[in-house]
């Protein structure tokens, strides 16, 4: 911390010499001044004014003295200056001190200015954080809006030149949470100019404390659900002060500053590089899986220090927004060293043991579960929400207080969704038998459709994020059947299918492995639509000698077995062709 090294001002010297002055001139004071005529009247009325100074100390004596009048003596200059200085100071102490401290605090708010270049945190402790912070500090006249004010502001500001302030507590309290304690810090001793337009460089270490846990995670849930239109924070100190010399002893200050919803600082940018899941072994010869997630942080913000290991929980919606979060995975963070405005990578590893009953199970009046939900939002490209939690720390060097401080505090992290493209390549039903509708059957019974017999053949391209083994064991779908681009019906594949899958490697070096996926139905119904394209495709079939080929485009709904045990992959957009032979 610079300190400010000045010569002792020369006051008190004058305020000697002065002293020297007057006794002096007591001394010649007894000494006859006046001709012989005016001896009894000079005698009367130094008796006059000696009676009057014993009624005084004698330091006001000494000052009274000095206006005597003295006819041959030569004036003392040294003595009248000196007391020119020491009544000009005691107006300055008067003003300043006593007669205007509002309107200095009035300046001094609105014309400080700290502009802060660094903030690092050196530690943390079993209390908080130790912190170094850095910026540069100066008093700017021109932000002060009263005349007046500005004008008596810089004059005092001239007069002092430079304020100390001795070592301070302050704390922070939120007056819209029955103001509740939000922290402390611990200011050192401080020396600035606060002359207008002069720069300080502060450089201090501060020992920063969270205060109440509960008006914290209060806060921070109001924050995080963006109800905090406004956020009001109060500021008190009790700091002494003085200048040169002059103590000016303990002042009391506060402020009290609002802060609008466009000063509030928002959540980082963040971008997802790399997201890869893969299988791993467990101890007790369990599988289980792990999600390795690449994030890139936005940082506009001088911090410089270096975050413990972290732990999260990673918690995905549930059937109904009232329902309570499902936790699917536990979360780790490294040591992270953050730099001054550089940008943060973060490499996150997500654990998932087994996935939750209610997360895999049909919500009440549907088909679907909480996980077809997510995985098919995500495969169509559509943004999910995923909520991050604190937990409890990997690392015991992490301090408590900080697990404690987000264990309650829940982050909705916006997860944008990646189409694959055409996960489902080669689409095709194979050996294709054709039955005709029986003319006898009742109308709008199975037996009055038509029916397909075939192999269902595809080939499912496995996005480069999935690295481990995938069994597909079902399959099942809603066929849509075309006709020279005219749609004929749908192919009734509403029924889980048996199938069988196996793995082959792409000779292409930019594409994934495939999965080759085959599935036998037997005389599915195809329900017309249009009867005008049935009657074309029976024409062709019986008169055209060559069949027909139709086309197809279906969403194909996928059990896998992973280890994790069964997934359900619904609604993968596929398209193919069925080449059609009358049987």
């Amino acid at each position: 911390m610079p300190e400010t090294n000045s010569q002792p001002p020369s006051r008190p010297q004058s305020v000697h010499s002065s002293h020297h002055s007057a006794t002096h001139d007591h001394n010649d004071e007894n000494t006859p001044l006046l001709s012989s005529n005016n001896n009894h009247n000079v005698e009367a009325q130094e008796q006059a004014e000696s009676s009057s100074e014993s009624s005084h100390s004698p330091a006001v004596a000494r000052l009274l003295r000095l206006f005597q009048p003295q006819s041959k003596s030569p004036p003392r200059w040294s003595s009248l200056l000196a007391l020119f200085l020491l009544c000009i100071i005691a107006v300055l102490i008067m003003v300043l001190g006593f007669l205007a401290p509002s309107k200095v605090q009035e300046y001094a708010v609105q014309a400080a200015h700290f502009e802060p270049t660094s903030l690092s945190i050196h530690s943390f402790t079993t209390t908080g954080v130790t912190a170094r912070i850095q910026g540069d500090f100066s008093m700017r006249a021109d932000n002060v809006k009263d005349d007046s004010v500005r004008r008596f502001g810089r004059f005092g500001t001239w007069i002092a030149r430079k304020v100390e302030t001795g070592q301070s507590s302050v704390q922070v309290t939120l007056p819209d949470y029955k103001d509740a304690l939000l922290g402390t810090a611990e200011i050192p001793s401080i020396v600035a100019d606060i002359r207008n337009g002069h720069t300080t460089h502060i450089d201090f270490l501060t020992e920063l404390a969270p205060g109440n846990t509960d008006a914290i995670r209060h806060l921070a849930k109001d924050y995080i659900d963006g109800k905090l239109q406004e956020l009001r924070v109060s500021a008190e100190a009790s700091v002494p002060v003085k200048s040169g010399l002059i103590n000016l002893g303990r002042q009391t200050v506060s402020r009290a500053m609002a802060f609008g919803n466009d000063n509030i600082p928002t959540l980082p940018e963040y971008k997802i590089h790399k997201l890869n899941f893969r299988e791993v072994q467990l101890p007790d010869l369990q599988r289980a899986m792990v999600a390795d997630v690449s994030v890139e942080l936005g940082n506009d913000y001088p911090l410089d220090f270096t975050i413990p290991p972290l732990g999260f929980a990673i918690l995905v919606d549930n059937c109904h927004p009232s329902q309570p979060l499902i936790q699917l995975a536990d979360a780790t963070t490294p040591s992270l060293s953050v730099k001054p405005k550089e940008n943060l990578n973060v490499s996150v590893s997500g654990f998932v043991r087994r996935l939750p009953q209610a997360f895999t199970q049909a919500c009440p009046g549907s088909h679907e579960s909480p996980l077809d939900i997510l995985l098919g939002g995500y495969i169509h490209g559509n943004d999910t929400t995923v909520y991050v939690r604190g937990s409890d720390s990997p690392s015991l060097d992490t301090p408590r207080w900080i697990t404690d401080l987000m264990s309650d505090v829940t982050v909705p992290v916006p997860f944008p969704g990646h189409t694959f493209g055409h996960l489902i390549r080669n689409f095709t039903l194979a050996d294709v038998h054709f039955g005709l509708p029986d003319p006898f059957a009742e109308p709008d019974s199975p037996e009055s459709n038509p029916r397909i017999s075939a192999n269902i053949k595809a080939l499912v391209a496995l996005p480069e994020e999935m690295n481990f083994n995938i069994s597909v064991g079902r399959v099942r779908a809603d066929a849509d059947v075309f006709y020279h681009g005219s749609k004929l019906g749908y192919l009734d594949l509403n029924k889980w299918q048996k199938a069988n899958s196996s793995r082959i490697d792409s000779d292409n070096k930019d594409e994934g492995p495939l999965l080759a996926v085959q599935s036998a139905i037997e005389k599915a119904p195809l329900i017309v639509t249009d009867d005008d394209v049935f009657t074309d495709v029976l024409n062709a079939l019986l008169f055209g000698g060559k069949g027909v080929e139709l086309g197809i485009k279906a969403e194909v709904d996928v059990e896998m077995e992973t280890a994790l045990g069964q997934l359900a992959v619904r609604k993968i957009p596929a398209e193919g062709s069925v080449p059609v032979k009358r049987s």
